[in-house]
């Protein structure tokens, strides 16, 4: 039996994505939040828009998620990580900007007046090589130990807990600033102790340093193991670029077990990637399951 998931969260990273944010309006009352979300959910099949929902906007609907929680704010061992909570977020999927632009404004429109945009960033699939993963700003391989097939259904899917919550997954969201003067300043020798991956094979070094990200990040290392789906993308602002990380799971709990073990909170070791890169924001969200090539929100009372 196939899940009812998101298909888009299962699926490879698109050529190039738009994340969207949406803010109730101050004068939206449960009934005008219910409508927005309504007409979203006949308009949305998960594939080219994937679709999640904050605490707070879950709350305001006078409903529950089990285990939907607020991203956590860590703040020690000379790192600081935000907690920025969202109500509502879009991932738009395509292969051209110009068609999520349009795809936008009819959200936008399907949404108002409830909800307004808010945060809108545009990401893209970098340097896809033969092995199906795109490469992060810095050259280093994005997604190397993602789950496939049906472990990654096992890592990023609500499965067992009844209809409304099975084929929902639980999301994390952070966007990362790179310093890109910090890590050209490296030797090339101590950029691959950073990843804890060689960027000219992408081969994991075994005698890399403990605060090496791969050391700090390894699933298997947890107990229970901290499996989880990442789905990330490069982004580019201007001046400033760097990582729209987007992970899925079961749960929050496999990503925030990782988070705080990468934050020195485990054992005061901090995660080299703090070095050259940080984050901005973050914030976790449920993304319901679907129903008929639309999202089932029974578990909202919609």
């Amino acid at each position: 039996m196939t899940l009812p998931a998101q298909p888009g969260i299962l699926e490879s990273v698109p050529a190039v994505a738009r994340y969207v944010t949406f803010n109730a309006a101050p004068d939206a009352d449960r009934a005008a939040l219910g409508a927005a979300l309504q007409r979203l959910a006949q308009a949305v099949d998960g594939q080219a828009i994937v679709v999640g929902l904050g605490p707070s906007l879950v709350a305001a609907l006078g409903a529950s998620v089990p285990g939907l929680r607020e991203f956590p704010h860590l703040a020690g061992h000379g790192v600081n990580v935000p907690s920025t909570p969202l109500q509502l977020w879009c991932w738009l999927r395509g292969d051209d900007l110009g068609f999520l632009l349009h795809a936008m404004r009819k959200l936008q429109k399907l949404l108002a007046p409830a909800f307004r945009a808010g945060h809108v960033l545009d990401g893209f699939c970098h340097a896809l090589g033969e092995s199906g993963h795109g490469k992060d700003l810095t050259g280093y391989e994005d997604g190397t130990e993602n789950p496939k097939g049906d472990d990654a259904v096992q890592a990023a899917i609500v499965q067992g807990q009844g209809p409304g919550l099975d084929g929902s997954s639980y999301l994390a969201v952070q966007q990362w600033v790179h310093d890109f003067d910090a890590f050209e300043a490296l030797a090339s020798e101590d950029q691959d102790h950073h990843f804890g991956r060689r960027r000219s094979d992408n081969e994991e070094i075994e005698d890399s340093p403990t605060w090496a990200h791969v050391k700090r990040t390894a699933q298997e290392s947890f107990d229970p193991p901290a499996f989880m789906l990442r789905r990330s993308m490069p982004w580019l602002l201007s001046t400033q670029a760097g990582l729209m990380f987007v992970a899925f799971g079961r749960s929050h709990d496999a990503f925030e077990a990782q988070l705080r073990r990468m934050a020195g909170e485990e054992d005061g070791v901090v995660d080299a990637m703090f070095r050259i890169s940080r984050p901005v924001s973050g914030a976790y969200l449920w993304c319901p399951p679907v129903q008929a090539a639309r999202l089932d929100l029974r578990q909202l009372g919609l």
